[in-house]
């Protein structure tokens, strides 16, 4: 860290064995993480205040490079434990590994990507009712059959239904399955 830690008591009585305790944590964070420029930790006794009774409440803020904090504020209120100062303590600080943890990943690039699946409009539809073709985005034509299509809707399709699908090779070209019909509030091809 590049300063001190700043440990801040507040409705408690300052004890020599919390402050090692809140260092312990913040040093593991550091040997794990590296990044942490700067700490600020508020430890609040339990007040006579309705909505946190007699709970402990651990507030921490790491400043990291480029500007980004990792911040822990809020002290789970139904949560009985956070009477227990130790419990507080670790739980704040397991919630704040968390978000060093995200902020890790995002700095590393390894943040899950979902892909979205491709939309169609149902071009035809064959007179026996068992297959049809779909007109992907692009403009390419998909087989598909009666069974590939979700919750039994392939009697509600009509020209022009808009569906998402995913695209596979078939025996004589590209086939879909998974098909499904999008609501009226979907987004278009």
């Amino acid at each position: 860290m590049e300063t001190l830690a700043e440990i801040d008591f507040q409705g408690i009585e300052e004890r020599a064995q919390l402050r090692e305790e809140i260092e312990r944590h913040l040093a593991e964070l550091e040997s794990r993480y590296g990044r942490i420029t700067a700490a600020r930790v508020v430890l609040k006794g339990p007040g006579g205040r309705h909505q946190t009774g007699g709970l402990y409440e651990i507030n921490i803020r790491l400043s990291l490079p480029d500007g980004k904090d990792v911040v822990v504020e809020r002290t789970p209120h139904e949560d009985e434990r956070h009477a227990d100062i130790h419990f507080a303590i670790n739980d704040a600080f397991h919630r704040a590994r968390r978000q060093l943890q995200d902020q890790a990943r995002r700095i590393r690039g390894q943040v899950k990507h979902h892909d979205t699946q491709p939309v169609g409009a149902v071009l035809r539809l064959d007179p026996s009712g068992d297959f049809g073709f779909l007109q992907a985005s692009d403009g390419h034509e998909i087989y598909f059959h009666r069974n590939s299509v979700l919750d039994a809707a392939f009697d509600r399709l009509k020209i022009g239904t808009r569906v998402t699908f995913v695209e596979e090779a078939g025996d004589k070209g590209p086939q879909a399955s998974t098909v499904r019909l999008l609501g009226k509030h979907e987004l278009e091809i």
